[in-house]
């Protein structure tokens, strides 16, 4: 499981930073100064690197048999800006310290 966490890991770092590029940098541009350039070149990268991000969750999911809610919530952390960084830290947590089930 050790690569599906890493390859998680590294796609969430990626999709956050262009997530950020896009909404802090991108948008101003393209609403406030008519220069659309930075979201048409930006957008498109991260809609094609959120695809991968889906599949990346979707894999460490599966590996570390999460719930559909979880990996969901996982899932839709990659489009709220800086929410997956903070989701990548909890997952991983998830990971590495699964929660004991007793019963």
């Amino acid at each position: 499981m050790g690569g599906a966490l890493l390859r998680y890991r590294a796609i969430a770092y990626i999709v956050g930073v262009v997530l950020i590029v896009l909404v802090v940098i991108g948008m101003p541009l393209k609403y406030v100064w008519d220069e659309p350039s930075i979201v048409e070149t930006v957008g498109p990268a991260h809609g094609f690197l959120y695809m991968i991000y889906l599949v990346a969750v979707f894999d460490l999911a599966r590996r570390a048999r999460w719930g559909l809610r979880r990996m969901l919530l996982v899932m839709l952390a990659g489009t709220i800006p800086f929410l997956s960084f903070y989701a990548e830290r909890v997952a991983t947590r998830w990971v590495r310290e699964p929660v004991a089930v007793t019963g």
